[in-house]
This record gives C-alpha cells, sequence and structure tokens, in this order.
C-alpha cells in the first residue's frame, strides 16, 4: 500500500508541474495552449540531446531544459498567443497547430530528414535516459520498497511548487499577475505592463513543464507524441482546481495522482484513466468553477 502511495504521489508530482503553467497562462491570459504538452516533449528531449552530446546526466539536463522550453514558449507568445488575445478557441486552435508543428520537426530531426540527414537523439523512433546509480536504488519504508528516483520526482515538484507559490505571493512580479488573474483591463488601467508579464508568465509554465518531461525521461520512453496526453491531464487538473489557484491545482494533482495510482493498482491504466474522468466530471457538476477558484470559465 506504501508503494502503491508513493507511485500515486510521483504521478501527482509530474503533472502538478505540468498543471502549474496552464493554471497560470489559463488563468491569467485566457488562452487555452494546446502546446503545452509539447514543452513537456521538449524537456525530455533535451534530456536526451544533453546526455548525447554534452554528457550530462539527468540532473544537469533540468535546468538547460526549463531554458530551452521557457524560451520556446516565449517565442510562441510573441509570434503567436499575442495577437490572439481575448479569442479563446482562436488560441486553442493555433496552440493545436503549433503542437503538430514541433511534434513533426522533431520526427523529422528539424527537416534535416529531408536532406537524408538524422540528427541522433530525434527521429521517430523511442529513446531513453539512464539515471545515475545514486537515484536507480530503493530504500525501505515500513518494510516497503520505495524507488529512490520516485521520492527525487516528488521532492523535486515540492521545491518547485514552493518557488512557485513564492514568486506569486511574495513578488511584484507575482503580484501583478494575480491582478491581472482578476480584472486585466483594471490592472492594465493601474500602469502594468500586461503584455510584459504575460510573456514572462507564459515563459515560466512553460519552463516548469521542460522540468516535468526530464524527470518523466527518467521513467518513461522519449517519443514524440509523448506529451499529448500530458496536457489533458493537465487541464483536468486545473478545470477540478479551479482556475487561477494554485493551491486548487496542487491539491486537485495530489487527489487524481492517487486515484490513479490506487486504480491502476487495482484494475489498469485504462480503468484508472475512466475513473479519472469520472471524478472530474463529478467535480465540475458539483462545484462548476472547480475546488478552490475564484474567477469562472
Amino acid at each position: 500500500m506504501v508503494d502503491t502511495i508513493f507511485i500515486g504521489l510521483s504521478l501527482a508530482s509530474v503533472l502538478l508541474l505540468v498543471a502549474l503553467g496552464l493554471a497560470i497562462t489559463y488563468g491569467a491570459m485566457g488562452v487555452i495552449n494546446m502546446a503545452h504538452g509539447e514543452m513537456v516533449m521538449i524537456g525530455a528531449y533535451t534530456a536526451v540531446m544533453a546526455s548525447l552530446y554534452l554528457g550530462l546526466g539527468l540532473i544537469a539536463a533540468m535546468p538547460i531544459a526549463f531554458l530551452v522550453t521557457a524560451a520556446i514558449g516565449l517565442a510562441i507568445e510573441r509570434l503567436v498567443v499575442r495577437r490572439l488575445y481575448g479569442r479563446l478557441l482562436d488560441t486553442l486552435l493555433a496552440t493545436w497547430g503549433v503542437a503538430i508543428l514541433i511534434q513533426q520537426a522533431v520526427r523529422l530531426s528539424f527537416g534535416f530528414a529531408f536532406l537524408g540527414i538524422t540528427i541522433a537523439g530525434l527521429g521517430p523512433g523511442l529513446q531513453n535516459v539512464s539515471l545515475p546509480p545514486w537515484l536507480g536504488g530503493v530504500f525501505s519504508v515500513a518494510g516497503t520498497e520505495i524507488s529512490v528516483y520516485r521520492s527525487f520526482i516528488i521532492l523535486v515538484s515540492v521545491l518547485l511548487a514552493a518557488l512557485t507559490w513564492f514568486l506569486m505571493y511574495r513578488t511584484s512580479i507575482g503580484m501583478q499577475l494575480r491582478a491581472i488573474m482578476r480584472n486585466p483591463q483594471m490592472a492594465a488601467a493601474c500602469g502594468i505592463d500586461t503584455r510584459r508579464i504575460n510573456a514572462l508568465a507564459f515563459a515560466y509554465g512553460s519552463g516548469l513543464a521542460g522540468v516535468a518531461g526530464v524527470l518523466m525521461a527518467g521513467f518513461k520512453t522519449v517519443f514524440p507524441d509523448m506529451g499529448t496526453p500530458m496536457v489533458v491531464d493537465g487541464f483536468l487538473v486545473v478545470v477540478m482546481g479551479g482556475v487561477g489557484s494554485l493551491m486548487g491545482s496542487i491539491l486537485s494533482a495530489a487527489i487524481l495522482g492517487q486515484i490513479n495510482g490506487l486504480a491502476a493498482a487495482v484494475s489498469n491504466d485504462i480503468i484508472a484513466r475512466a475513473v479519472i474522468f469520472a471524478v472530474v466530471i463529478a467535480v465540475i457538476i458539483w462545484k462548476p468553477k472547480g475546488l478552490f477558484s475564484y474567477r469562472g470559465r
């Protein structure tokens, strides 16, 4: 039972990092970013490429993945999303198109496949990232063996969630972002540079997704489509927790992660996924604004 709980917590931790970025961008900007899952995939591939070409381990790849995905997220916001604020369905379709382009770029080695050039670590094949020896073992809790790496995932996610809370509630940028979440027009009228804050929030959320991708690469095969289901799961967390609510995202990620782990242990992954959707639907019916939301969807 203890190992099942830890598996659920590790899944919740990765899901939380994905959902935090969505909670910020959806809550502040009203943007449905369907390319967010591709930031997870790029983060995972960054770990692969850092291992192949730089000889770096999984730990060293995390800050690199954060910077790479934050830069790509900033580019997406500047070139695409910024022109579509206030047009919810347009942002969905545009970022979906961006997601497809990113997937195909990775699958085709960024276009070099047309010239017969294959970049090692990219392409349509499957990739793996090896763990450092000290993360590959287990330790005992109440007579149950617990994975060191899953515990590491939980620790990293807790630290990044705490950092996000600090940035949101103890910094000037966080105060401005929360003001935009409440009322963007009033925030702009008070002199807040909404474009700058939105861009920084988008980049930060993308960076968190990149770190989640690195963590996933340690226990899951890396492939071009791996981020697609993650964006769906991330939105489930945001919808259940409440738009723009950091605490709601944390608690709903924990709840859904545990439900997924327990249901998968009792039955299988397919049943577990069905149970998660049923829980989210029930929460939406019971509390349409989510568990901790202060604004509607």
